[in-house]
């Protein structure tokens, strides 16, 4: 059954005049041992759409166009293990379309460019620490920052990406004395891992609200959520895949304070969450690009941001009007 929010987020997708997707590149500089991250925004302008190839992905938005709107809604974008802010491009340009502001990243060190650090323990600890500045620099050292709401930030992850996300809100991963990770690995933060004596994660207050897709959940128990006091919405594959079970992210779901809104995506796989793949994507990257029978990642892709638009109207914007506050 589709439901009115899908409704009336498709509507308002499909009618909506004000606004398309403009696109620029950031790079957020390092600070002492913390490593630059690079990424993309994509944001609101009335500017015409123009294709734009980036590697294997295509876009369709307005290369550094101005920002159109005040008091503007950020959301920021953790792609999975090893992946890049181009991964989820249909999100980000739907919610722009909208009239969002949306920052998607490269985790330094895990991503598709660089993968020195992917299967490190560090990159966990980093990862929420890496939301921290991004939010940071869009509300300060970006071009359009005056533009942005700073009360009104979500955060859409998933993946390696969805434990980012939820670490960010509030969440507390147990990694216990014994780690896979650190097997035989001679670190500073391996060291503390075996003595139980890790340090405290990065949360950002400043989230309000957080769309999680299948999310890697191995680190978290039942207590794990305790502070997480904000509106989640929970996606879950069928199938799973890249490491993350059914299983897995079903039993985070009765942990979560207040309820999340859970979405279960029948048929399909984990990576169906990641943007439909250009054909030249999908010959170098078939296990992330192919999907099972009787699925149809475009057609999905279209409820899944809707709803997610839906979820951050809701939940970080003034729903009196279609516009909300803009």
């Amino acid at each position: 059954m589709i439901r009115f929010s899908f409704l009336f987020a498709a509507l308002y997708l499909g009618t909506s005049l004000a606004h398309a997707a403009g696109f620029q590149f950031i790079e957020i500089p390092g600070n002492g041992s913390l490593q630059p991250i690079k990424g993309a925004v994509w944001y609101p302008c009335n500017q015409p759409l123009s294709n734009e190839k980036l590697g294997l992905f295509e876009l369709s938005v307005a290369k550094d166009c101005p920002v159109t709107g005040e008091k503007l809604s950020l959301v920021v974008i953790s792609p999975g293990r090893g992946g890049t802010f181009l991964d989820h491009s249909d999100t980000a340009e739907a919610l722009a379309d909208a009239g969002f502001v949306v920052a998607a990243i490269n985790h330094p060190g895990d991503n598709a460019m660089d993968k020195t650090r992917t299967n490190d323990f560090s990159v966990f600890v980093e990862r929420p620490v890496d939301i921290k500045r991004v939010i940071d620099f869009m509300l300060g050292s970006w071009t359009a920052a005056a533009r942005i709401d700073a009360s009104d930030i979500g955060i859409f992850g998933f993946s390696r990406g969805g434990y980012t996300g939820l670490v960010a809100v509030g969440a507390n991963p147990h990694f216990g004395k014994s780690l896979r990770l650190c097997d035989g690995v001679d670190t500073p933060l391996c060291d503390q891992v075996h003595k139980g004596e890790l340090p405290e994660l990065i949360h950002d207050l400043r989230i309000k609200a957080a769309v999680i897709a299948d999310p890697v959940s191995v680190f978290f128990t039942r207590d794990s959520f305790s502070n997480v006091k904000i509106a989640v919405q929970l996606w879950r594959s069928e199938l799973g895949g890249g490491g993350v079970t059914p299983e897995s992210v079903a039993s985070i779901s009765g942990e979560i304070p207040m309820k999340p809104d859970v979405h279960f995506v029948p048929r399909s796989q984990h990576f169906s969450f990641m943007a439909p793949c250009s054909a030249e994507f999908m010959q170098s990257a078939r296990e992330i690009c192919i999907d099972g029978p009787n699925f149809d990642r475009i057609s999905f892709h279209k409820e899944f941001n809707a709803e997610i638009l839906a979820f951050f109207r809701k939940n970080l914007t003034d729903t009196s009007s279609p516009l909300g506050s803009r």
